[in-house]
C-alpha cells in the first residue's frame, strides 16, 4: 500500500530546463508544483473533508446531549439505535478511511518526492554554473543552502495543506454552525475571526523578514565552519584554533541575536493570541447561556457552541504556530534562493554544437580577460598552436598563464578576443563537447572523497578494470596504491582516499590525478605543474611517461620548473597578459631576453616571482 502512494510522483523525471529559475518566491515554489498538481487537488479536498467531520461530530454531540435530555430511556435505542450505529460506522471507518487516504497523499507521496524533487533539480542547476560563480562563495553555505531549502518548502507544504486548509475549513464550518443555531452567535466569532487574522496579518509580516534574517545567519555559520574544517591543516599548522573559533563565534553571535528578534515576535503573537481565545470562550459561551435562559436555545446547542470555541481555542495555537512556521520555512526557501535560483552564468547558445575535432589546431586571437576589474590577466594576448605541438608556458605569477587556461576551458567566457580550436570558436560549441577533448593535470590535484577506483575511472567512466590498472602503472601509482587501507578496512583501489584527497600524500595524489588524464586521452593536453609534487626520483620516472602520453597530442604545459618544459616544441613566455618571447630552449637562451635571465637567476629549477630579481 505504501509503495502505491511512494510511486504517485517521480521526483527525477525529465523536466523543462531553464537557464533562469523565476526569482520571487512563489513563482519559485509553484515552478516545482506541476507534477502534483493531482495530488494537491485530492488532498486538499480531504483535508477538507476531515475538517468537516471534525465540524460534524461537535454539531452531532449537541444532537446527543438534546437527545439524552428529552429521550425516554426506555425507547431511545428503538427510536435512535439505527442512527447511533451508523453515526459509530461513519466515525470509526469513514472518517478513517478518509483521514488515511488524505494522510498518505500528504506523508508518503507529497513530503518525500517534494523535497526530494526540489533538492535535485537545485543541485543539477547549481552543477551547471560557472567555475568563477563557485569561486564567489562558501562551499559549505552552498550545500547548506540545497539541504535547507527544499526541506523548507517541504515544511511550507505541509503547513498550507495540515493547517491552512484545515482551518479554513474550520472556520467556515463553524460561521455555518453558529448561523444555523442563532444568527446572534456569530457576532462574537466574526469579531474574534478579524481580530485573528490581523493578529495573523502582523506577524507573518514580522516573521518573514526575521526568519530570513537567520537563515542567512545560519548559512553564514556553515560557510564559516566547513571553511575551517577543509582547511584543518592549516588551522593546525598556524596554531590559529582561538582565532578559527572567533571567526565562527562572531557569526554564532549574529545568528543568536536574530533568533532573539525571531523570538520576541512569537512571543508577542502568543500572549495577544491568548487573550483572544480568552474573550472568544467567555463571549460565546455567555451568549449560548443567556440565549437557553431566555428559552432561544437548547442545552445541546450550548454544549455544542463551548465545544466548538473550546475546539477553535486549542486550534488557533497550532493554526498560528503553523502560519509561523509556514512563513519561517518561506524565509528560508527565500534565503536559499539566493543561490540555488540564480540564472546560470555561462550558457551555450540553443543551437550549440558539438566541438569537431580534426587535428588540434589552437588559434587565440586578440585574447583579453580581466576578470572584470579592467586590469591583470589577459590583455591582447596571440598564439598560434599547431595540431601535435607541445608548447611550455612559462612567466611570473599574475602574467595570465592560469587565466589562459581556464579561458581555453571555457570556466569563464573572454571579455575580448577570441579562441579556436580547429577553426570553431569555443564559445559557439557545447561546453561538454569541448572539454571532453581537453585533459588537464593541475598543479593542486583534489580528489573526491571516493575509493581509488572511482577517482581514475572519473576519466573514463567506461573504462575496464584493466585499462584504469594500466593507467595506474603508467602513471606509476600502482604499486602505492596496491598497500593504502582506509579505516573502513577497504583497500588497494577500494580504499577511499578523504576529501580532496587528504589521506594522501601530494605526490600520491598527483600520479592518481595523472593516471585519470592518461585514462581520459584526451587529444589536447594541458599540465598545470604536473610534477610539482613529485619527488626527483618519481618525476623522474614520469617525465618519460608523460612525454609518452604527449605524443600525438597537442600539449600546453605550464611550468615554473623550467627544466621540466627545456625538451618542449617551443616556449612561450608570458608577461602582463601578452606574449614576450617564444621559441625553442636554445633559441631562447641565445637571445638572452627574460627566459634566458628567468634560466639564469632560477634558484632550485623555479623562476623568481619578483621582476627586480631578475
Amino acid at each position: 500500500m505504501f509503495r502505491f502512494f511512494e510511486t504517485l510522483v517521480d521526483p527525477f523525471a525529465d523536466h523543462p530546463v531553464t537557464d533562469a529559475p523565476p526569482s520571487r518566491l512563489w513563482p519559485f515554489l509553484l515552478s516545482f508544483v506541476r507534477p502534483f498538481r493531482g495530488v494537491i487537488i485530492v488532498t486538499a479536498a480531504l483535508k477538507c473533508a476531515v475538517a468537516a467531520f471534525e465540524l460534524v461530530l461537535i454539531w452531532y454531540m449537541g444532537r446527543l446531549v438534546d437527545l439524552l435530555a428529552h429521550a425516554d430511556r426506555a425507547t431511545l435505542l428503538a427510536n435512535h439505535g439505527t442512527e447511533f450505529l451508523l453515526a459509530a460506522i461513519a466515525v470509526l471507518v469513514v472518517r478513517t478511511l478518509v483521514s488515511g487516504i488524505d494522510m498518505a497523499l500528504l506523508h508518503n507521496t507529497m513530503l518525500p518526492n517534494f523535497g526530494t524533487m526540489i533538492r535535485w533539480r537545485a543541485h543539477k542547476h547549481v552543477l551547471r554554473q560557472p567555475v568563477g560563480w563557485f569561486e564567489n562563495d562558501f562551499a559549505g553555505r552552498l550545500a547548506n543552502r540545497i539541504m535547507q531549502a527544499p526541506s523548507a518548502a517541504n515544511d511550507a507544504m505541509f503547513q498550507i495543506f495540515d493547517a491552512v486548509a484545515f482551518a479554513t475549513t474550520t472556520l467556515i464550518g463553524a460561521l455555518v454552525m453558529m448561523a444555523q443555531a442563532d444568527w446572534r452567535l456569530m457576532l462574537p466569532l466574526l469579531a474574534w475571526i478579524s481580530l485573528y487574522l490581523g493578529l495573523m496579518r502582523w506577524t507573518i509580516r514580522r516573521a518573514g523578514p526575521a526568519s530570513t534574517a537567520s537563515s542567512e545567519a545560519r548559512s553564514a555559520i556553515t560557510g564559516r565552519v566547513v571553511d575551517s574544517y577543509s582547511n584543518i591543516h592549516s588551522v593546525k599548522m598556524f596554531a590559529h584554533h582561538d582565532r578559527e573559533l572567533a571567526y565562527a563565534t562572531d557569526t554564532m553571535r549574529t545568528a543568536r541575536e536574530t533568533l532573539f528578534r525571531e523570538m520576541r515576535i512569537i512571543t508577542r503573537m502568543d500572549v495577544t493570541l491568548t487573550f483572544l481565545n480568552g474573550a472568544l470562550i467567555v463571549s460565546v459561551t455567555a451568549l449560548a447561556v443567556w440565549l437557553w435562559m431566555q428559552g432561544e436555545a437548547t442545552v445541546g446547542l450550548v454544549a455544542a457552541a463551548t465545544a466548538l470555541v473550546l475546539r477553535l481555542n486549542n486550534m488557533t495555537y497550532w493554526i498560528m504556530w503553523a502560519m509561523t512556521t509556514l512563513v519561517q520555512s518561506l524565509g528560508v526557501v527565500a534565503e536559499g534562493m539566493q543561490s540555488i535560483a540564480q540564472p546560470i552564468g555561462l550558457i551555450d547558445r540553443p543551437d550549440a554544437p558539438d566541438l569537431a575535432f580534426r587535428e588540434g589546431r589552437i588559434a587565440i586571437e586578440d585574447l583579453s580577460h580581466h576578470y572584470g576589474r579592467g586590469q591583470g590577466g589577459i590583455d591582447g594576448l596571440t598564439l598560434a598552436v599547431r595540431p601535435g605541438e607541445k608548447i611550455g608556458l612559462i612567466g611570473r605569477s599574475g602574467a595570465g598563464k592560469t587565466t589562459l587556461v581556464k579561458l581555453l576551458l571555457r570556466f569563464y567566457d573572454p571579455e575580448g578576443g577570441r579562441i579556436l580550436i580547429d577553426g570553431q570558436d569555443i564559445t559557439r560549441v557545447r561546453q561538454d563537447s569541448l572539454r571532453r577533448r581537453i585533459g588537464m593535470v593541475q598543479q593542486d590535484s583534489s580528489l573526491l572523497h571516493r575509493s581509488v577506483r572511482d577517482n581514475i575511472l572519473y576519466g573514463r567512466p567506461d573504462a575496464s578494470e584493466e585499462e584504469m590498472i594500466a593507467a595506474a602503472k603508467r602513471a606509476e601509482a600502482h604499486d602505492f596504491i596496491l598497500t593504502l587501507r582506509d579505516p573502513g578496512g577497504r583497500a588497494g583501489y577500494d580504499a577511499q582516499v578523504g576529501e580532496r584527497g587528504v589521506k594522501l600524500s601530494g605526490g600520491q595524489r598527483q600520479r592518481i590525478a595523472l593516471a585519470r588524464v592518461i585514462l581520459k586521452d584526451a587529444p589536447i593536453l594541458i599540465l598545470d605543474e604536473a610534477t610539482s609534487a613529485l619527488d626527483s626520483e618519481v618525476e623522474a620516472a614520469i617525465q618519460s611517461t608523460l612525454y609518452g602520453v604527449m605524443e600525438g597530442k597537442t600539449v600546453i604545459a605550464i611550468a615554473h620548473r623550467l627544466s621540466t618544459i627545456a625538451r618542449m616544441d617551443r616556449i612561450v613566455v608570458l608577461d602582463d597578459g601578452r606574449v614576450a618571447e617564444e621559441g625553442t630552449h636554445d633559441d631562447l637562451l641565445a637571445r638572452g631576453g627574460l627566459y634566458a635571465r628567468f634560466w639564469t637567476r632560477q634558484s632550485g629549477g623555479f623562476i623568481a616571482a619578483d621582476p627586480d630579481q631578475i
